[in-house]
């Protein structure tokens, strides 16, 4: 059964009610979040292009919230939003990661996205830092199963030595050209610190920095739903 997800403060809770969830309706502005019944993590078929082993996994515990995570077209880039959820590469040792695979899904639209933008970036004290160095991917075409991507990172990867880091993944999709929105699905178990998301053009009206995903958007879970491939070096 839908359910609605309610948001963090009083003034966005407003404003998805009296303004952003009407104006959706009749197709003039996103919403922040789609509440849906729980299913399963998706599981991908691998291309051999792509076969690693599983470095870290939290793509489990549905909790039943999607958020969105997404670049929008020019007419409403002040939505333009980003989830963030962190993971430690093991002391000793490094890794090079060489996919990405999240679960979601699209609403206020059937999809699908026109590509996919992965992000590293380095712990700054439990948030997402600055970007790695070369850990910036744009316009990647994940292999898709209904809103769930399973992202191939180009050239050799992304190698990261022992620490703790942030990857980001955001769905390009276009609001008024039937894309809708793409939502990163939440997990109901905290991994590590909790995960962030903000908007920085302030559409929304919350968070144009980084917060917690549950103070930000008042989700059913602390984390997103994310595993990453490659190998493993100690």
């Amino acid at each position: 059964m839908m359910k609605t997800v309610l948001l963090a403060t009083a003034a966005v809770l407003a404003l998805s009610v009296g303004g952003v969830a009407s104006a959706s309706a009749a197709g003039k502005a996103p919403s922040i979040a789609s509440g849906h019944t729980q299913f399963t993590a998706q599981k991908f078929n691998l291309s051999p292009k792509k076969k690693g082993d599983v470095l870290y996994n939290q793509n489990s515990n549905d909790a039943s919230d999607a958020i969105d995570s997404q670049v929008f077209e020019s007419t409403f880039s002040e939505y333009d939003d980003q989830g963030a959820d962190d993971f430690t590469v093991p002391k000793k040792g490094s890794w090079t990661i060489t996919g990405v695979d999240v679960t979601g899904q699209f609403f206020n639209g059937s999809g699908p996205a026109t590509s996919e933008d992965v992000t590293f970036y380095e712990n700054a004290s439990g948030i997402p830092g600055s970007a790695v160095k070369g850990g910036t991917f744009t316009n990647l075409n994940g292999s898709a199963s209904g809103g769930s991507f399973s992202i191939t990172l180009p050239k050799k990867g992304m190698k990261l030595k022992a620490g703790t880091y942030w990857v980001s993944v955001q769905a390009n999709c276009s609001f008024s050209g039937g894309c809708g929105e793409w939502g990163w699905e939440v997990s109901s178990v905290q991994h590590g610190n909790p995960a962030q998301w903000q908007n920085p053009g302030g559409g929304f009206g919350v968070c144009p920095t980084w917060g917690p995903l549950e103070t930000c958007v008042g989700s059913t879970g602390p984390d997103f739903m994310f595993e990453l491939l490659g190998k493993a070096k100690k």
